[in-house]
């Protein structure tokens, strides 16, 4: 006969140390905060977002040169993973404004040094490698779904996908499997970055404790992404100006999630974060 189960007790249940029990309204808030700063200083912001718009018009004519341009919505999806790297220095505006009161010059935004050094470029290279790998698995469903043959040209291409039975097929599961790619790098990599960048941790100990502080507060976590997919498609449909505002906001509002989730955890800054 099968003894029942013991009844967890409430000091025996699992620890949750980054629960905040937050609504997701609260994302609401974080998004008001990224305006806030934004609008605070814009122009060393918006030079940011500048910048990496430039480097998104780069990749993408890199594609086309390749003949790869097929690529570039799973390229896009790809910008969600690498996003909170290309952030940091959004990060370290915020976090001068939280803790010094001080506006940060674009200069001190592009050269300040990570309290975590070298583990942040680490970090990096780990969303990248996944960004890789999330656009090879895209390139091997279009061969499962239209088989082994040379590629037709990015146009064809693209009315294969978009009008054939087999191509919607594609689209559906290529939609599913890019979710689960989605979700996973969300996790690890929305607040890790901030904490490499305001902490001294290695890597792959931040992109874990992303993963748990983002899997405990899972109603804000997720009304935040649903923004910042948002915000992003609404920038592709402006042809990806709209990033030039879009980045700085998400960016902003990002440090400002960090700071909520972790709490009172966050160390103070050295003196030595800024180049002379």
């Amino acid at each position: 006969m099968l003894e029942p189960l013991p009844v967890l007790r409430k000091r025996d249940r699992p620890v949750r140390p980054f629960a905040r029990y937050l609504p997701a309204a609260k994302a609401r808030n974080w998004l008001a905060q990224g305006w806030r700063d934004l609008t605070a200083d814009p122009w060393p912001s918006l030079a940011y977002g500048l910048g990496l718009t430039l480097l998104s018009y780069a990749v993408l004519w890199i594609l086309y040169s390749a003949d790869l341009l097929y690529l570039a919505l799973p390229a896009v999806s790809g910008f969600l993973i690498v996003g909170p790297f290309l952030a940091m220095g959004l990060y370290e505006k915020s976090r001068v404004r939280d803790e010094e009161a001080r506006s940060l010059g674009l200069w001190g935004m592009l050269f300040f040094r990570p309290r975590s050094g070298a583990q942040m470029a680490f970090a990096g290279l780990l969303l990248g490698l996944l960004v890789l790998f999330w656009l090879r698995a895209a390139d091997l469903l279009y061969a499962l779904f239209f088989g082994i043959v040379p590629f037709p040209g990015t146009t064809e291409a693209f009315v294969n996908t978009l009008t054939t039975p087999r191509g919607w097929a594609l689209v559906m599961t290529g939609g599913l499997v890019g979710a689960l790619f989605a979700a996973f790098a969300f996790a690890i990599s929305l607040f890790s970055i901030p904490m490499l960048a305001a902490e001294r941790r290695d890597a792959l100990t931040a992109l874990g404790l992303s993963l748990a502080m983002t899997s405990q507060n899972l109603k804000p976590c997720l009304a935040w992404g649903a923004i910042v997919a948002i915000g992003v498609g609404l920038a592709v449909l402006t042809g990806l100006i709209g990033l030039i505002v879009v980045l700085p906001i998400l960016g902003h509002g990002t440090w400002h999630a960090y700071r909520a989730i972790r709490g009172d955890a966050v160390p103070a800054a050295g003196p030595d974060r800024h180049p002379s």
